[in-house]
C-alpha cells in the first residue's frame, strides 16, 4: 500500500464527508485514536472538535498526559471528567461481555451524547481497524467501538453518523501512516491499550480498589519491560485470592498476572522468553504491591488465548 497516497485520499474524504459539518473524536492516546485525530485535523481544522474522557480506568496521570502532548502540536483537546458516572455503570457486574456493554453505552449513550449535543456535532470520527472488525463480527471479543458492523445504526441509536477512516489498515499500517504524520515515538511506538482501558485488565467486577492494584502493577511492568521492544506487555488482576505469608502472618492476597507477547498485528502472537533475572524483579515488585501475594507470567499465546483477558 501507498500510505502517503492513503492520507492525501483519507483527508480528502474527510472533507467531503463531513462538509461544512462539526465533526467530533474521542482520543485516548493510543495509535490508531492518535492517526484519526491528525488526519481530522488536517481535512477539518476548527470543525473537529476532539475530547479525552477521563473514565477512571486509565494508567496513571495519562488524561493529563496524553491531552498536553496534542495541544503541544497545536491541536486543542478537551478533558472530560467522567470516572464516577463509569464507576457506577460497572458497579456489580462481573461478566466480560456486560462489562464492555456497559462501558460501551455509558460513553456513547451518556458522556458521548452530551458532548455531542453541546457541540452540534453531526458526525463521530473512530479509530476502528481491520482487526477489530474482524474479531468482533467472529464473536471473539467486542470491541468497544464497533457499531454498524454489528448491527447498531449510530444514527438512529446515538444521532450521529460514524467516519472510520482506518478501517482498512491493520496495526502495523497505522504505526507507518504515524510515522508519516510526523506524530513523536511516544505515540507511534506507543504498546496498544484496550478500549476498556484497565478494566479488560481486571477479572470479576471493577472497583476503585482493584483499579488501584492494577493501575500500580501496570505502571510496574510497563517500567520494567518498555526497553524489550515487545509488541505488548501488561498486568492483569485475577478474580482469585491465594493464601500467602506477610510479615510472619498468613494472607489471603490477590493475584497478578504478567503477560508480555511478540506480534505484528494482533492477530497472532508468541511470547517473549523474558530472562529469569526480569521474572524475578518483576515479581518481587509486584508482590511488594498492598493485598498482592502472588505474581504469576502468562505463557499463553494467541491463539489459543487473545492478548487481553476480558
Amino acid at each position: 500500500m501507498n500510505y502517503r497516497a492513503f492520507i492525501t485520499e483519507q483527508v480528502a474524504a474527510l472533507r467531503r464527508q463531513v462538509g461544512n459539518n462539526i465533526a467530533i473524536n474521542a482520543l485516548s492516546g493510543g495509535v490508531d485514536s492518535s492517526v484519526v485525530t491528525v488526519l481530522a485535523h488536517r481535512a477539518l481544522g476548527p470543525q473537529l472538535k476532539t475530547i479525552f474522557v477521563d473514565n477512571a480506568l486509565m494508567r496513571d496521570g495519562e488524561p493529563q498526559r496524553v491531552v498536553k502532548a496534542f495541544r503541544s502540536m497545536g491541536i486543542p483537546v478537551e478533558l472530560i471528567d467522567a470516572r464516577q458516572t463509569f464507576l457506577k455503570a460497572l458497579q456489580g457486574i462481573t461478566d466480560p461481555e456486560a462489562k464492555r456493554q456497559a462501558i460501551t453505552d455509558t460513553f456513547y449513550r451518556d458522556v458521548f451524547a452530551q458532548a455531542v449535543q453541546r457541540t452540534r456535532a453531526t458526525f463521530l470520527l473512530h479509530g476502528t481497524i481491520l482487526t477489530d472488525i474482524e474479531e468482533t463480527v467472529a464473536g471473539i471479543k467486542r470491541q468497544h467501538n464497533i457499531l454498524a458492523q454489528i448491527g447498531i445504526d449510530p444514527q438512529q441509536a446515538y444521532g450521529y453518523q460514524v467516519l472510520e477512516p482506518l478501517a482498512t489498515l491493520r496495526k502495523d499500517g497505522v504505526r507507518r501512516v504515524a510515522r508519516l504524520l510526523g506524530l513523536p515515538k511516544s505515540i507511534t511506538a506507543r504498546i496498544p491499550f484496550p478500549g476498556p482501558a484497565l478494566a479488560a485488565r481486571i477479572v470479576g467486577e471493577v472497583t476503585e480498589a482493584k483499579l488501584a492494584t492494577v493501575r500500580a502493577a501496570t505502571a510496574l511492568v510497563e517500567n520494567e519491560l518498555r526497553n524489550t521492544d515487545a509488541f505488548q506487555y501488561l498486568a492483569v488482576l485475577l478474580n482469585d485470592y491465594a493464601t500467602g505469608i506477610r510479615n510472619g502472618k498468613r494472607e489471603f492476597g490477590q493475584i497478578v498476572v504478567v503477560r508480555c507477547i511478540d506480534s505484528v498485528d494482533a492477530r497472532k502472537a508468541t511470547v517473549r522468553e523474558l530472562p529469569w533475572a526480569t521474572l524475578r524483579r518483576l515479581s518481587r515488585r509486584i508482590t511488594a504491591l498492598p493485598g498482592v501475594n502472588r505474581c504469576l507470567y502468562d505463557l499463553t499465546p494467541k491463539p489459543p488465548a487473545t492478548v487481553e483477558y476480558i
